[in-house]
């Protein structure tokens, strides 16, 4: 397992690498922020009266895009992927009532749809013989672990739209925002996420660094050369 663990690591930080040194490299920046957008538009489109199936199909066919590029197929794995575990891990997603999805929920599926993007392209990128120097894959990695481990530390490194909207309600400055959340609680947690997706995105494939206060400000990391 620790085998593995070296694996996984290793891939992910050459990717990382990789986009830093040219950051549109594949279209996946591209590809994830497009995806980011339509996830947070296909939100109104999610009906309370649709089951676990109906509601994975519409996110996957909604999220997943048309592109014919490996990012473009890694999207709409990632986006089957998050629909899929959500359903497992959070039933009550598939018919979310008449009040729609929960903010903690969305929070949730908006995170890990970000992570999965990262750990399906990479999944793809060996299959398909992308052009990335890493260690073969193992023969056998029946349980995905490498998978699994890329898309639970790219999770670690994300923004999360409901620690940053209650962030923002803390704000004295931000008043109408506060009567806002009040109002219509995930429509403005929308909002958030909107703003967050090119920095979720950038964090995700190692594009953007973390400030000293644990915030990411777009500062790119050290050494890494102006897109």
């Amino acid at each position: 397992m620790a085998k593995l663990d070296d694996i996984a690591a290793e891939h992910l930080a050459v990717l990382h690498r990789t986009l830093r040194e040219e950051p549109t490299a594949f279209g996946l920046y591209e590809a994830a922020c497009a995806a980011g957008e339509r996830l947070i538009t296909a939100v109104d489109d999610w009906a309370p009266s649709r089951d676990g199936d109906e509601f994975a199909a519409l996110f996957t066919a909604t999220v997943g895009g048309e592109g014919g590029t490996v990012a473009d197929a890694a999207v709409r794995r990632a986006a089957a992927a998050s629909a899929r575990r959500l359903l497992e891990e959070h039933p009550e997603a598939g018919n979310p009532g008449d009040s729609g999805l929960s903010g903690e929920v969305f929070c949730l599926l908006y995170r890990g749809f970000f992570a999965d993007v990262v750990a399906e392209f990479l999944r793809a990128a060996v299959a398909e013989k992308v052009k990335l120097v890493v260690p073969l894959l193992p023969a056998l990695d029946p349980e995905d672990h490498i998978a699994d481990w890329i898309a639970e530390h790219v999770l670690s490194l994300l923004p999360n739209p409901c620690e940053e909207a209650a962030q923002r309600g803390e704000s004295e400055e931000k008043a109408d925002q506060v009567a806002s959340i009040a109002e219509d609680p995930l429509g403005s947690l929308r909002l958030v996420a909107h703003g967050l997706v090119p920095r979720a995105a950038g964090r995700a494939l190692g594009l953007l660094s973390e400030g000293p206060s644990g915030d990411t400000d777009g500062t790119p990391y050290e050494g890494e050369p102006a897109a």
